[in-house]
């Protein structure tokens, strides 16, 4: 029997022992790393390369979103379920976007587990129930303000997370191994980017655009 790769991302441990628990149950499925934050699952994938990666969608250091899209530009074969509280339309299209092929509620995860990881492994997509009847009823349009779409590059919404998150400019340099100058050039050309005047407004953005949980 073929052995399956799985890799959990979550940042909390008695989630991650519970899925891997239950992940256990699948003859050939290994469980092979967890990740407690975004960044060091997108490490982990290209250490481990798993077959299938958990993802928490609210994750430090690096969101769900993010990770997902730095996880599959080096590693397509990858295949991603996005594990969440959230079933917004929004949200969907947002993960969607990021290229997740699978998308399940963590208020599902005892009952649909094994089916959406089987699925995956298996080449298909999967999607917990209520946002595969909103795609199946086409609920999923185009935005109707494509201009709504971030103008922030991939590292400008890393940094935008790390700030939001707290983190000084010389811990956003320590975090992405760049210089000082640099991560303030970043933040810098951010504010004005997005016409912010404190990192209140930055938040608050943050937030609204799920970059971090609220």
């Amino acid at each position: 029997m073929k052995e399956r790769r799985i890799l959990i991302a979550d940042d909390h441990e008695l989630l991650r022992r519970g899925l891997a628990a239950t992940l256990a149950e699948r003859p050939g499925w290994n469980v092979v790393g967890e990740a407690g934050t975004g960044r060091e699952a997108v490490e982990a994938a290209a250490t481990l390369a798993p077959d299938v990666i958990i993802l928490d969608l609210s994750m430090p250091e690096l969101n769900g979103l993010e990770a997902t899209r730095q996880i599959l530009a080096n590693h397509p074969d990858i295949r991603i379920l996005i594990l969440t509280m959230h079933d917004s339309e929004q949200v969907v299209r947002d993960v969607l976007d990021a290229g997740a092929q699978g998308y399940l509620l963590k208020s599902d995860a005892g009952r649909d587990l094994l089916a959406a990881v089987e699925a995956l492994l298996e080449d298909r997509p999967y999607f917990t129930s209520k946002v595969a009847r909103m795609v199946l009823h086409g609920y999923l349009r185009p935005s109707e303000n494509e201009a709504s779409a971030s103008p922030l590059s991939s590292r400008e919404r890393e940094i935008v997370q790390l700030l939001a998150e707290g983190n000084s400019n010389k811990e956003v340099a320590t975090h992405l191994g760049i210089s000082v100058k640099t991560a303030e050039t970043h933040r810098t050309n951010i504010m004005r980017k997005l016409n912010f005047r404190s990192i209140t407004d930055l938040v608050r953005y943050a937030i609204r655009n799920h970059i971090i949980a609220p």
